[in-house]
């Protein structure tokens, strides 16, 4: 283990696509509801491009369509709930268990979390491309830089994403009860991240709000990468805002734990 430290987690990463993959139903059921709301905000948005005159927001049809699904296709991969399974265990106390394994409790749960993610991918994520494809059309990068940047950009979307979650549940520590706080971030995460209309429709001042969170990073910029909405040089920009949130929010987790590992009590113990 010393010669290769990074090799536990790995283990883990792998452990959570398998973990992903026993729920094969729930997986069909996602891309049902993907498909469904995919068809819906296609039409409600594309009437938005024809009312503003083509354009609005900067997205035409063709990048507005494409911005809905591959939207849709992220959704499964992302953790928007706000929730983890560490939150429980904080909560019982079994966290006490996980300090004592040689392994850093912040980094095996995120690399359980991405495993989880990536397998959403498969079973949800492409084939709510092909549906949008065939049925309504999308636009494609014209650069293949831009493919190789949309890649990096998803993937650090959805190692974000659940980094954020991991500062959010380390509030554990000193909170009884998270639920009030799950279902805030459930709330402001989608709204933020773009889930329901691009954060450059907004008003100025509430995409400001926008971009002074982590959660365009999630869903919003691996979007704009993808369909080249703001250029080579904007995706180079959102590529290295999502560095930053990563950056951000890993260190906050890690000071957390310390924190919350000096401050835990368990019951009865």
């Amino acid at each position: 283990m010393s010669s290769l430290p990074w090799l536990p987690y790995w283990r883990l990463f792998v452990a959570g696509i398998r973990q992903q993959a026993t729920y094969r139903l729930a997986m069909v059921g996602g891309l049902i509801a993907n498909a469904t709301f995919g068809f819906l905000k296609t039409a409600i948005l594309s009437a938005t491009v024809v009312a503003g005159g083509g354009t609005v927001g900067g997205y035409d049809g063709a990048m507005m369509a494409t911005y809905v699904w591959v939207g849709q296709g992220m959704l499964g991969s992302l953790n928007l709930n706000g929730r983890l399974d560490l939150a429980d265990r904080i909560n019982t106390g079994d966290i006490t268990t996980d300090f004592l394994r040689p392994l850093d409790v912040q980094t095996a749960t995120i690399a359980t979390e991405v495993g989880k993610a990536v397998y959403a991918l498969l079973p949800r994520g492409v084939p709510s491309l092909l549906i949008g494809a065939l049925f309504v059309g999308l636009g494609t990068p014209e650069s293949p830089w831009s493919w190789v940047l949309g890649l990096v950009s998803l993937a650090l979307g959805m190692v974000v994403s659940q980094t954020t979650v991991y500062v959010l549940t380390t509030a554990g520590f000193w909170l009884v009860e998270l639920r009030g706080l799950q279902t805030m971030y459930m709330m402001l995460s989608g709204f933020l991240a773009g889930l329901f209309v691009p954060v450059t429709l907004f008003p100025d001042w509430l995409a400001t709000i926008a971009h002074a969170t982590p959660f365009p990073s999630m869903m919003q910029y691996p979007i704009d990468v993808f369909t080249e909405h703001s250029g080579m040089t904007g995706s180079i920009e959102r590529v290295a805002a999502q560095c930053f949130w990563l950056a951000l929010t890993w260190l906050a987790g890690w000071w957390l734990t310390r924190l919350g590992r000096q401050r835990l009590e368990v019951q009865g113990g």
